[in-house]
């Protein structure tokens, strides 16, 4: 065990030594629930490195004192799940509870090795708990996230982090040994990102660095330092994965051509998944331009397809086209902005009645009810539109979409307040 990095060795083997993620595993929280009752169902959970996915996975198997199987989305293939699979069908003739199969980074499975999973998680031969830093409703097919639970887990905060370095430094077997000083802590916590297996690497790097020393204070200079010299271990690739690329999408949003490229060509030397990147591209040609400039979206994807059809390296001069695209493209966040207030009326008014006109009628029973009565078909009249109501009678009067200020929406704005007069 001494010889264990940090990590493994502060790894907690209970919820009560658990840190972070109050809201799935704090008392009375939705998992820390069904944990404590027994009853686990098959789910995934999604959220950056080093937040705890793997160890919650291990902490639960513990609980149920199941059986555990771990599989690397990276090294595993259709025939490993299978035979893992078997094992399980082996095990449940000797245990109450289902055994539980892991699967870190699941969103690397191929769709057959992800349709090798589903008649087993279907019918209870194994849990399935996935681990996920990518966002499962693209990653993950649809039958398979249709028959688990999909939990969002976050990076640590900084009361999460200090708590991390403090249990470290007093409870660990080969720190405890030492008189360590945390002097300072903010360059730690700025380096590691939320991340708590980078902090404590970050951790033993400094206090390795002055292993014959038995009173160790350490600063936030010393930290710096430490990381200049390595910076690869504290960032795999010496690569800040999520700070990267989040300056690489304010780049493109800020409409800095220079910063994006910069940034892209950070996360291309670092050795970055460019479908990671496309995907991105994707979101902000929706989400940053939008309406403005709607070819955006179009060459966004485009994007995506190429990169698949050409790979590497020379996807990344199709990166490049597209991201000094986007970023000199005029921005609009309208649509974005709308249907986060769709999803708050949704919450504040729940799940209102479709009004009759706009309902189908394809058997005479609801024909007899009214379905579609007094419908106004558009194409029947001039200019191909009818005024009437399209929303529920409660939150008729609400505005969603508001269009912004640039030549594209102009037009469409134009175009709604001649249809529709003071609505818009």
């Amino acid at each position: 065990m001494m010889n264990q990095p940090l990590a493994e060795r502060l790894r907690p083997k209970t919820l009560d030594d658990y840190i972070g993620q109050k809201h799935l595993v704090g008392q009375g929280a939705v998992l820390r629930k069904m944990i404590d009752a027994g009853r686990v169902p098959s789910f995934i959970l999604w959220g950056p490195p080093g937040v705890g996915k793997t160890t919650l996975a291990q902490i639960i198997a513990n609980k149920l004192e199941a059986p555990f199987y771990t599989l690397s989305a990276i090294s595993s293939g259709v025939k490993d799940v299978r035979e893992v699979i078997d094992q399980a069908k082996n095990n449940r003739f000797f245990n109450a509870v289902s055994p539980i199969m892991f699967i870190d980074e699941i969103h690397r499975f191929s769709k057959a090795q992800q349709d090798s999973l589903l008649n087993a998680v279907e019918t209870g031969v194994v849990t399935l708990i996935g681990a996920t830093t990518e966002n499962p409703s693209f990653e993950v097919i649809r039958p398979l996230l249709s028959r688990c639970q999909v939990y969002v887990l976050k990076s640590l905060d900084k009361n999460d982090l200090l708590t991390l370095l403090n249990k470290a430094v007093t409870e660990d077997i080969v720190l405890k040994e030492k008189n360590i000083t945390l002097t300072g802590t903010d360059a730690m916590l700025r380096y590691s990102g939320g991340d708590a297996r980078k902090l404590l690497n970050i951790l033993e790097l400094v206090v390795s660095a002055e292993e014959s020393e038995k009173d160790i204070e350490i600063t936030d200079a010393k930290v710096v330092e430490r990381l200049q010299e390595n910076p690869a271990a504290y960032d795999k690739g010496g690569e800040m994965h999520y700070d990267i690329i989040s300056a690489f999408i304010k780049s493109i949003r800020g409409s800095d051509p220079d910063g994006a490229i910069y940034w892209l060509a950070r996360m291309v030397a670092g050795g970055e998944d460019p479908e990671f990147i496309a995907r991105r591209l994707l979101i902000s040609a929706s989400e940053d331009i939008g309406l403005a400039n709607p070819n955006a979206l179009l060459l966004a994807n485009a994007c995506f397809d190429a990169l698949k059809k050409i790979g590497w390296p020379e996807g990344r001069i199709i990166l490049a086209e597209t991201t000094v695209y986007l970023a000199c493209s005029p921005k609009s966040n309208s649509s974005y902005m709308a249907i986060n207030a769709a999803l708050d009326l949704v919450e504040r008014t729940g799940n209102l009645p479709v009004p009759l006109h706009l309902r189908n009628a394809p058997t005479k029973l609801m024909a007899e009810l009214d379905y579609g009565k007094e419908y106004k078909y558009a194409h029947d009249y001039a200019g191909h539109f009818v005024k009437q109501e399209y929303l529920p009678k409660e939150v008729r009067n609400e505005r969603l979409w508001i269009g912004q200020e640039n030549p594209a929406e102009s037009k469409l704005v134009e175009q709604m307040k001649r249809l529709w007069g003071d609505r818009f």
